[in-house]
C-alpha cells in the first residue's frame, strides 16, 4: 500500500512539473557571449506538448521537433534581442543579437533538453552537441539527437535499429540555418557532416577565429 500511495505521488509529481512554465538560459552575440534568461509560460510549453505528443513515429516527432524548436526560439526572440537573429552569419552581421553556431548548438541543445526532461520526446534522446570540420579548417556545430525504439510498458529506453556504420540513428538539429523563430533543420548526421544544410539567405563563406585552438569557425 505504502509503494501504490508513492507512486502515485511522484505520478502526480511529473504531472505537475509537465504542466508548469520554465526558464532556460539563451546565448548569444557570438561563442555565448552574452547570456540571458527566458521566461516560457505553461500555455506555450502546453503547445509544444501537444505538438511532440501527436507524433506517430520518429521521423514525425523530428519534424515536430522542427517546427517546436522554431517556436521556442521565436518566444525567446519576443524577451531578447535574438529576435534580430538571421539565418547563417551574413544577413546579421553587427548586429546585437545575431547567434553563431555556438550560440545556436548550445541554446537549441537547452530546449531539447527541457522537452526530454518533461518526457515529451517519445522517440529521441538529446546528445551533447557535436561538430563537424570540412576543407581541413571550416567548424560548424549543431544540437544533436538519436533515436531509440520505445518499449510498450518498459520505462528503459532500447536504441534504436543501428545504421549502416553500425551506431545508433543520430540527427542533428540546427537552427543557425534559419532567421529567428523559423523551424530547425534536421538532418541526419552523416548527411551533415557531408555538408548539408542550407541557409535562408545568400551563402557567403564567413570565418572567425577560435582564440583557443586558432581553427576558423564556420559561424
Amino acid at each position: 500500500m505504502r509503494w501504490l500511495t508513492l507512486c502515485f505521488f511522484l505520478s502526480a509529481a511529473t504531472a505537475a512539473i509537465a504542466e508548469t512554465a520554465a526558464t532556460v538560459t539563451v546565448c548569444y552575440d557570438y561563442g555565448c557571449l552574452v547570456e540571458e534568461e527566458v521566461n516560457y509560460a505553461a500555455a506555450q510549453l502546453a503547445e509544444v506538448r501537444a505538438l511532440l505528443g501527436a507524433a506517430g513515429s520518429a521521423a514525425e516527432e523530428r519534424d515536430r521537433l522542427s517546427q517546436a524548436v522554431g517556436w521556442l526560439l521565436g518566444w525567446a526572440g519576443q524577451q531578447t534581442p535574438i529576435v534580430a537573429d538571421r539565418g547563417g552569419n551574413v544577413a546579421d552581421s553587427g548586429v546585437y543579437g545575431r547567434m553563431d553556431c555556438i550560440d545556436h548548438a548550445t541554446t537549441t541543445t537547452r530546449l531539447l533538453r527541457l522537452l526530454e526532461n518533461r518526457g515529451w520526446l517519445q522517440f529521441h534522446r538529446v546528445l551533447e552537441p557535436v561538430r563537424r570540420i570540412r576543407y581541413l579548417v571550416a567548424v560548424h556545430f549543431s544540437a544533436q539527437i538519436e533515436e531509440f525504439a520505445p518499449a510498450a510498458n518498459e520505462p528503459q529506453r532500447i536504441a534504436a535499429e543501428p545504421d549502416n556504420a553500425g551506431e545508433p540513428a543520430r540527427f542533428v538539429v540546427d537552427s543557425w540555418f534559419r532567421d529567428n523563430g523559423q523551424p530547425a533543420v534536421v538532418l541526419p548526421l552523416a548527411n551533415w557532416l557531408d555538408g548539408e544544410g542550407e541557409e535562408e539567405t545568400e551563402r557567403v563563406a564567413v570565418v572567425a577565429r577560435r582564440p583557443d585552438d586558432g581553427q576558423p569557425i564556420e559561424r
